[in-house]
């Protein structure tokens, strides 16, 4: 078992982590709302840190973007982005989004269930 300094840094250092990401996310206002207080695509925003918080070498995000407005979707994209490749991560984006395609370091289409 964890001596109780340890399990508290460590919750504390998780806690820290969310709080970043989150904020980064532009979503630092709603730290203390439940999921059912939050709009679709805060929500969205909320899966994005979820899925970068334990600093994963590889993220799979399947339309990370997708519930929101075009706006907030550049706005979150380029944090994504900024975030992942910041830590060293890869990503692994599948979209019908052209618009975030073109932003990608790589693209790699699949037609006809065939990569082209």
């Amino acid at each position: 078992m964890l001596p109780q300094l340890i399990r508290d840094r460590t919750h504390a250092q998780a806690n820290e982590r969310a709080t970043a990401l989150l904020t980064a996310l532009g979503l630092g206002h709603r730290l203390t709302h439940r999921p059912s207080q939050l709009s679709g695509g805060e929500q969205q925003r909320v899966a994005v840190a979820r899925a970068l918080a334990n600093q994963p070498a590889l993220v799979l995000a399947d339309e990370p973007t997708g519930n929101l407005d075009e706006a907030t979707a550049d706005v979150v994209l380029a944090e994504f982005l900024r975030l992942v490749r910041g830590e060293g991560s890869a990503a692994l984006v599948a979209t019908h989004n052209e618009r975030m395609a073109l932003k990608m370091d790589r693209v790699v289409r699949l037609h006809e269930g065939r990569l082209a």
